[in-house]
């Protein structure tokens, strides 16, 4: 049985046509399909990606959302994580497994 947690939903919005058609065109280019798209940008977005992050925040600079210190501190604060993988030689599928072995020692958690 699944977990009330995992229940699936669905993401809606709205956007023009004109957008909806470039971007089926783009993902079809990319052999990609919608969910595929935006299960990926989300994984990402919750991943903590580095690349996603600049994005947004450049997006959020020139879109006006969110003062400028906190979109500051956000970039920081992932440079800075990237900065202390890399100075403890630790890699992102290690990263993963540190994780793991977490939730199997404490899974209350």
């Amino acid at each position: 049985m699944a977990n009330q947690s995992d229940k699936e939903k669905r993401v809606v919005f709205t956007d023009t046509d004109t957008r909806h058609a470039q971007l089926r065109i783009r993902l079809q280019h990319d052999g990609l399909t919608q969910a595929d798209f935006f299960r990926a940008m989300i994984t990402g977005y919750l991943e903590n990606d580095g690349q996603i992050i600049k994005y947004l925040a450049n997006y959020k600079e020139k879109h006006d959302i969110q003062n400028r210190k906190k979109r500051g501190r956000v970039v920081e604060d992932i440079e800075e994580g990237e900065h202390l993988l890399e100075k403890f030689g630790i890699k992102n599928d290690e990263l993963e497994g540190i994780f793991d072995l977490i939730a199997e020692e404490y899974p209350d958690l």
